[in-house]
């Protein structure tokens, strides 16, 4: 058994502008410090451009995205753990922060539906940035082959 642990970003170039998305899952052993996840293995990685968007929606489809992967491959699997950099993500799925915005309300929507499928316990947690690397460095990536 393991713990999967989650890293997802999402930006746009402009805001709205030219958005994409990243994804890294590790598998991970119960005493891996989150520092130390990097060097786990890594099972899943996903680099996508999403056309316009703001970042708030690229934040969410990048949650969406980690969702609809995880909902397929939870073999061996005792624990989730979802790192993402956008405090609003983190704490509107956490049902700490009301939803005003409607298109932010379908989203969040959309994921606590996967999760309602999901029978392994998946925890939400907020992270700086500098935190995020390689999730922000696969939204890089699609953003500048876009622009190639």
């Amino acid at each position: 058994m393991g713990i999967l642990r989650i890293l997802t970003d999402g930006g746009s170039r402009g805001n709205p502008g030219n958005a994409a998305i990243g994804v890294v899952v590790f598998k991970v052993l119960a005493e891996t410090s989150f520092d130390d996840t990097k060097k786990a293995k890594v099972v899943y990685e996903h680099s996508g451009f999403i056309g316009t968007a703001t970042n708030n929606e690229a934040e969410y489809k990048a949650l969406l995205k980690a969702l609809e992967w995880l909902s397929g491959n939870l073999t061996d699997i005792e624990k989730v753990e979802i790192y993402l950099d956008s405090k609003l993500v983190v704490e509107q799925i956490n049902k700490n922060w009301k939803i005003k915005d409607a298109r932010m309300s379908k989203f969040a929507n959309d994921a606590w539906k996967i999760l309602e499928g999901i029978d392994v316990n998946v925890n939400f947690f907020h992270i700086k940035r500098e935190k995020n690397s390689e999730a922000d460095a696969l939204v890089n990536q699609a953003l500048d082959a876009c622009q190639s």
